[in-house]
């Protein structure tokens, strides 16, 4: 068999055609490997040798018919379940694989062909098995061309990339197409930056070409904070360095850099060696593709701060200054690291180029709304029943995202809460929270800019009837606030008086004009910051007080937290009815607070009470009330 027809099986069909190797994919994302994915690699070595079976552990020319390849990927998406194991061409997907587990897949599975039934997903709405991607809810639902290869191409290999059509954009760009031919594709695509703001990125791209400079640079933001551009990286590196180099040849730069937080080890680690890999294989150094033309690639590592995803804040740390950013114009596109025009893109938008190159830009915009073509993906956590990256089309409702893909929203013990939806927060710490009302809005730049959200990096945290929303707001603002560079008054000190203001709220200090100067002041520091940090910061105050108005009232002038979740609120007492006086509650009170006869009903002294909870937790009928 050729490496080409081996390389032609994908996860998503789950139909064998004729003269395909039996393949086990193991997913290593940062996600997987932290719960043991690499002890189960190591297991299925070994497993798979004591049974007999012939495996191979690269891509090769030729295989036999009865060997099986064992591969290992990057993220698959669905974090909550891994380690994720996939068997092709069966169509199997193993959720949840420990080492132990391993014997039985090789015996049942490779060796009988039989399924192991506990270890498929149960969706959590029908309880009904998932054998694969095609009937499960979480993948089926989603449009996944950015994230599809990081779940199947090994991204240590760039032969497997290769074999799979990887670099022939690159290649079509450098061969047979002008700069301004690529910029005009771009353009004619609609394709917008994914790292918040959703500029047209044929646009930038063409605003750099025009530009009479020698030395021109492109820069891939890594997007300090972005899980899903974490996984990119990590699962299809290539991909990213793909699109930096269509963009590089339409500009006329000979420099790229990516830069990549150092928190991130695993993406700096398998992008540094995807560049190591390209310059080995002639794709990236001198001459490419035959041209003459040069092109280098360099990786570099962030310290981590936030605002440094502000593209001349970024420039600012790698010039070895500190990251903070400068006003605008001139724009990077005109003068940008060391003054010469530069081209920033976050890694989500750079994976798509070369789709776009191999499909057209019909093609493209067939998928997603007019002005929002393509897809988007969300990173989905919170309070529901499946988290991970999902991957869906721009116009996709929340409905679907939350209620379908993720499977429902889930009380704190995880269990499906049916009436339980509230809120989302949208576009990270800096986005907006919507509704109920909203559930049905299709998510796009020009949507959600309409209700006070924005479309971000793709954050997307769903909250249940138990959140408490003030509490939410100031759990968003003391992350901006922590992260503000200090270069403008309003962003520096705006955040923390809007930090002090919303703890004033929780602990029950506001008064009636503590709401009308939160609105005051978070619209000075929306108004008057330099950057987009500073200027979406007051995003999930304003959000909530917009939609949640009622809570903070109830906060403010009935010192109540309907949630129960601000402690300086919480009136506990004892029900009387209930209690049966066994004194538990009074061994664990720290400061004597609780009295009463045994088998009497005990009571709560306010004065002393500091409200830590420890005795409704050792209540074991529930008499404690109100904490």
């Amino acid at each position: 068999m050729s490496s080409a027809e081996l390389v032609q099986v994908e996860p998503a069909n789950g139909s064998a055609t004729p003269k395909q190797l039996r393949r086990v994919v193991i997913c290593a994302g940062t996600g997987c490997m932290a719960n043991g994915a690499m002890k189960v690699f190591e297991q299925f070595k070994q497993a798979t040798a004591e049974t007999g079976l012939q495996v191979i552990l690269e891509l090769r020319e030729e295989a036999a018919s009865d060997e099986v390849r064992l591969s290992k990927s990057g993220c698959q998406g669905f974090c909550q379940m891994g380690p994720l194991v996939s068997v092709i061409p069966d169509g199997i997907l193993y959720t949840k694989v420990r080492s132990e587990d391993v014997a039985e897949i090789v015996v049942k599975t490779l060796t009988e062909g039989q399924v192991v039934e506990r270890l498929l997903y149960k969706d959590p709405s029908t309880r009904k098995s998932c054998r694969g991607l095609e009937d499960n809810p979480f993948y089926s639902r989603q449009n996944r061309l950015v994230l599809h290869e990081c779940g199947f191409l090994d991204p240590e290999d760039i032969r497997e990339y290769m074999k799979h059509g990887g670099y022939e954009a690159a290649r079509k760009a450098f061969v047979e197409m002008a700069p301004e031919e690529i910029c005009k594709l771009i353009t004619e695509s609609g394709l917008r930056g994914r790292g918040g703001g959703g500029f047209p990125t044929g646009r930038k791209w063409d605003a750099a070409r025009v530009q009479n400079s020698t030395k021109k640079y492109v820069i891939c933001n890594g997007d300090p904070g972005a899980f899903m551009n974490r996984s990119v990286m990590e699962g299809n590196p290539h991909s990213v360095i793909e699109g930096l180099m269509i963009a590089a040849r339409a500009i006329g730069a000979s420099e790229t850099l990516i830069y990549v937080r150092a928190e991130y080890p695993l993406a700096v680690e398998r992008v540094r060696r995807a560049v190591a890999d390209a310059e080995r294989e002639g794709i990236l150094g001198k001459n490419v593709f035959g041209t003459g033309l040069s092109l280098k690639c360099e990786v570099m590592e962030g310290a981590g701060a936030f605002v440094c995803g502000e593209e001349t804040a970024m420039i600012a740390s790698i010039e070895g200054q500190r990251g903070m950013p400068r006003p605008k114009p001139p724009f990077p596109a005109q003068s940008g690291l060391w003054g010469k025009p530069t081209i920033i893109n976050n890694v989500e938008t750079l994976a798509h180029v070369s789709r776009i190159l191999k499909v057209g830009a019909e093609v493209f915009k067939s998928i997603g709304t007019k002005d929002s073509p393509g897809t988007k993906t969300f990173a989905l956590t919170g309070h529901v029943a499946n988290t991970g990256l999902v991957e869906v089309p721009f116009g996709t409702t929340l409905r679907e995202i939350v209620l379908n893909i993720g499977g429902g929203i889930t009380d704190d013990a995880g269990k499906i809460w049916k009436t339980g939806f509230k809120a989302v927060q949208i576009g990270g710490p800096s986005g907006g929270c919507l509704t109920e009302e909203h559930l049905d809005l299709p998510l796009a730049y020009e949507s959600l800019r309409s209700v006070g959200a924005m479309v971000g990096s793709g954050g997307l945290v769903a909250m249940n009837q138990g959140t408490c929303m003030v509490s939410i707001a100031r759990f968003f603002m003391e992350f901006t606030q922590r992260e503000s560079c200090g270069k403008c008054v309003l962003c520096r000190e705006g955040t923390k008086q809007l930090l002090a203001l919303l703890d004033d709220v929780i602990e029950g200090r506001a008064d009636v004009g503590t709401l009308n100067l939160l609105e005051k002041l978070g619209h000075a520091v929306q108004v008057g910051s330099l950057c987009g940090l500073g200027k979406t910061a007051p995003n999930p105050v304003l959000s909530t007080l917009r939609y949640f108005r009622k809570e903070y009232e109830e906060h403010i002038f009935e010192k109540r937290c309907r949630a129960g979740r601000c402690r300086a609120l919480l009136s506990p007492e004892i029900n009387e009815v209930k209690c049966k006086g066994c004194g538990l509650c009074i061994k664990a009170c720290p400061t004597s607070a609780i009295t009463g006869e045994k088998k009497k009903p005990h009571h709560i002294d306010a004065e002393l009470c500091i409200k830590c909870g420890a005795c409704a937790t050792a209540c074991k009928i529930h008499a404690v009330e109100g904490i």
